[in-house]
């Protein structure tokens, strides 16, 4: 674990000084590749990520690359930690091509949903969200007014009314589900955008037919790169993404471990816990 994190320098390297505040990019990339030398070490063939294929930084000290380091600037260390999750999304919005007049479906509402979603509100879309659990959905209203909300139980039809019942021009999917992720296709309107932002290790099927009248684009994306933690960083200095609604909770590395069950079984009524280490 341990991949959403920010950090201080201990040993001065290339612009950083000792004590500085940094953002980590944790998406570890062999520069040699042909992803890599097309510009989209995101997904390098030998990607290697922190707290997934590699230690995180849960944990005193970590050694990274120096070319993953980014200043933090204004930002403050909860914020810096913030970087990279809303990355992925503005990663995913960025993909979509999406435009000021596109209706923009956003299905799963859990942290990297959110994120796409507050990007491609950014952009001027008129964004709707869906999501299984409706004490999520609250909490998002509340937090972020999003006026536009379905819960899964509202069924397909009144989903697609909040389009005119043509569909929507962009649908993310951020669920991790592969039902939900099938299900998507559906939302599509014809001449849409269908993103795929989570996954999953399932084989994901669609009907042929369906895609190919609408002459659907279907866009995988996978990580960030170093222009989307810019535009994260941007977006956060300018006070255009509220930071501290999406910190619902702080906790210390050392009272952690009791913690941990409590934050899993509230996951409905938490964006981001934080752990600081010191």
């Amino acid at each position: 674990m341990g991949h959403e994190l920010s950090g201080r320098v201990v040993t001065a390297a290339g612009p950083f000084s000792v004590g500085e505040l940094v953002i980590i990019n944790p998406y570890i990339s062999c520069g040699t590749c042909r992803a890599c030398l097309r510009g989209k070490p995101n997904c390098c063939y030998n990607i290697a990520v922190l707290g997934v294929h590699r230690d995180g930084g849960m944990c005193e000290r970590i050694n990274v690359p120096l070319a993953n380091l980014y200043p933090a600037n204004r930002l403050q260390p909860f914020e810096a930690a913030m970087v990279e999750f809303l990355a992925i999304g503005a990663h995913a919005v960025r993909r979509s091509e999406l435009g000021e007049a596109d209706r923009v479906l956003v299905v799963g509402v859990g942290p990297i949903g959110l994120g796409v979603a507050l990007f491609a509100r950014l952009r001027g879309a008129q964004v709707y969200l869906l999501d299984v659990s409706r004490t999520r959905l609250d909490m998002v209203v509340g937090k972020f007014g999003f006026d536009n909300v379905f819960a899964a139980e509202d069924g397909v039809d009144a989903i697609m009314a909040g389009s005119g019942g043509e569909g929507y021009d962009v649908v993310f999917d951020a669920t991790g589900n592969s039902p939900a992720i099938e299900a998507g296709f559906a939302y599509v309107a014809h001449g849409g955008t269908y993103v795929l932002v989570s996954v999953v290790s399932d084989a994901i099927s669609f009907a042929d037919p369906d895609f190919h009248k609408r002459e659907m684009k279907l866009v995988g994306s996978r990580n960030a790169t170093q222009e989307d933690f810019d535009t994260v960083i941007a977006a956060i200095e300018e006070g255009k993404i509220d930071t501290q609604s999406l910190r619902t909770r702080t906790v210390g590395l050392e009272t952690l471990p009791e913690e941990f069950g409590d934050l899993l079984n509230n996951r409905d009524k938490t964006i981001k816990a934080m752990v600081e280490v010191t």
